[in-house]
């Protein structure tokens, strides 16, 4: 390993061109020279071997003489799948135990290995069950594979799915995001040592984690589910009832989970997103603030629809009018939206879905900040199966499929982004329906070939090419909601890529207070935790995109050169303009700091700087 990594380094000093190809062709050439037919080099483990002894052989280190321009071009060679922090920071996902769904659609999978909707197969879900759904596990695991990827996780946005978050306990909601902060807390060695602790109990209560066993010892009872004979939720009783299947869950208040958040504030690796899902009917004032309280920037909605007769034939027990209400509600608290849309429901056609979503991103009652666009597929635990059985639903073809995701990436307008287009379930899962997982390339290969003009986020983001700073453009987008006046702020390229962005939100606090789930919190009493108030605007988000510069230092793409501070700054200038004399932040617990160096204060779940 050391001989490969001082021929990168030689290379890289000569200024040879070193890039994959070469790169492959030094790995081949050291495994040949074994003799002994084993391969003395893997590309996968070049980086972590180089990252270890950068961290702690410093005399080894040394005699390797790297300078940092090397370092950083050795790094980048080395490093695996580029874009999981191309958005400018690292994602890690983390799913919730199993538990029981108050919902009842007939697409849903019902896998009773895993919390409701998702499978045992899905990437996320077999890292989750391999960790027994611990939260601090998980976390521990997610920043190892993600630190011998040759990935910064310095500024980490926690995405939390499984489950529907709002049915679970509020003692382990608050509990579980503990734990994660928790272990982003702690030091490497800290976390690593809690870790190991961590799983000698669970090995020591003989819970067990391997997919094997799991798979052998819930067979039974899955094809129960498969055939209709149990449902989900009463399978989940008879399983799991009050057999507790994580480490003993200690009691966290508020206060404690508090604590937690103050000591992220100025830890290494920082919390600058939280992101739950949740169904449109539980998004109420009080479920606003408790998300604020745990310190949540982003909410994940399953909408699937706003077709009323479709959401009833697929058991969405949902209107668009309660939809709607939720986004407004979302929007006032300040939260990013994050809409799951299905094409392909029970009932609809290419015709409806193309109506349907162009309704989302055109009627002002919704307009989404982000969608998760994908088709509805088959997968045997469904109750979907008896509907594709009896010929009342049929997946579509992939012309019709491609078809509709085409007009629908077109109609997306410049303020909103396409996150993915398919669910991460295994082929070998789906019964009927789309099996390829490179829809989007497919989608956007013929997006090309149709030369029409695409104003989505996901499109246009600088990723990890970078952009130079003289060159871009700071332009505003104005549209309006039910609700607010929203301003999209961009910094684009002359070819109109997106390195930046800012969604600041002047809401009619009329409208607000007319649709309004409980009048008592339109106006909310003062001081009454630091909800906004009349007169008040609100920055929802500000993102700059790049390859992740780590905290404090600049980095190569856009990062730390002074983007996020000046759309702050124009953010303000402009809800000055409109007559706002204080500005809210929904800060996620990591960027705390950095908007108290910006003038904003501490202001119960939110920061306010004045603007008088």
């Amino acid at each position: 390993m050391e001989e490969a990594i001082l021929e990168i380094i030689a290379a890289l000093d000569a200024g040879k061109a070193v890039d994959a190809v070469w790169l492959d062709k030094l790995v081949r050439r050291h495994n040949r020279a074994a003799h002994d037919g084993t391969r003395q080099v893997a590309k996968r483990r070049l980086l972590p071997y180089y990252l270890r002894v950068r961290a702690e052989e410093p005399a080894r280190w040394a005699s390797w003489n790297v300078s940092e321009a090397t370092d950083a071009a050795l790094v980048r060679l080395l490093q695996a799948k580029p874009r999981r922090t191309a958005s400018g920071v690292a994602t890690i996902t983390v799913l919730t135990k199993p538990w029981a769904c108050s919902g009842a659609c007939v697409f849903c999978p019902s896998d009773i290995r895993m919390p409701k909707s998702y499978l045992s197969d899905e990437p996320a879900c077999q890292r989750a069950e391999r960790c027994w759904f611990d939260p601090y596990l998980q976390v521990a695991a997610r920043l190892r594979a993600l630190t011998d990827m040759g990935h910064v996780t310095d500024k980490v946005e926690l995405i939390v799915l499984g489950g529907t978050w709002s049915d679970y306990p509020e003692a382990y909601q608050r509990w579980f995001i503990g734990e994660l902060f928790r272990a982003l807390n702690a030091s490497d060695e800290e976390r690593t040592r809690t870790a190991a602790e961590r799983r000698a109990w669970y090995e020591e209560q003989g819970l067990p984690r391997e997919r094997e066993e799991l798979a052998r010892s819930t067979a039974a009872i899955q094809q129960r589910i498969n055939t209709g004979e149990v449902g989900y939720n009463e399978a989940w009783r008879l399983v799991y009832g009050d057999r507790e299947t994580s480490a003993p869950m200690a009691e966290l208040s508020w206060d404690d989970l508090f604590a937690l958040h103050r000591v992220n504030e100025a830890a290494g690796k920082r919390v600058v997103g939280l992101v739950v899902e949740t169904r449109p009917d539980l998004v109420t004032e009080q479920s606003c603030r408790d998300l604020r309280a745990l310190g949540c920037t982003k909410v994940q909605v399953g909408i699937q629809s706003l077709n009323d007769d479709l959401l009833a034939a697929n058991g969405r027990a949902i209107t668009s009018a309660r939809i709607a209400q939720a986004l407004a509600l979302l929007r006032r608290y300040g939260f990013k939206s994050h809409i799951h849309f299905m094409v392909n429901l029970l009932g609809a056609t290419p015709e409806s879905d193309l109506a349907d979503y162009r309704r989302l991103v055109t009627d002002p009652a919704f307009l989404p900040d982000e969608v998760k666009l994908y088709p509805c597929c088959l997968v045997e635990s469904a109750r979907l199966t008896d509907c594709f059985e009896a010929g009342r639903w049929r997946p579509y073809t992939e012309e019709e499929l491609v078809g509709v995701l085409v007009d629908d990436v077109l109609a997306t307008p410049p303020w909103t982004r396409i996150s993915r287009m398919i669910r991460d379930i295994s082929a070998t899962d789906i019964l009927a329906g789309n099996k390829k997982t490179n829809l989007r390339q497919i989608v956007e290969a013929a997006v090309e070939q149709s030369g029409a003009l695409v104003q989505e986020i996901r499109s246009r983001e600088i990723s990890v090419e970078g952009a130079e700073v003289d060159d871009l453009a700071l332009e505003t987008i104005v549209y309006q909601t039910a609700t607010t006046e929203e301003h999209f702020l961009q910094w684009v390229t002359p070819a109109g890529k997106i390195a930046g962005f800012c969604r600041l939100s002047l809401p009619d606090w009329r409208a607000l207070e007319r649709g309004s789930s409980d009048s008592r919190a339109s106006y909310p009493p003062e001081g009454h935790c630091g909800l906004p108030a009349p007169g008040e605007a609100m920055i929802r988000e500000v993102h700059v995109y790049g390859k992740v510069a780590a905290l404090h230092r600049t980095g190569e793409g856009t990062q730390h050169l002074g983007l996020g501070r000046k759309l702050v700054e124009e953010a303000c200038a402009q809800a000055r303009a409109a007559g706002y004399t204080v500005l809210n932040v929904i800060s996620a617990v990591g960027t705390r700091a950095y908007y108290r160096n910006l003038g904003f204060e501490d202001a119960g779940l939110y920061q306010k700087r004045p603007l008088s």
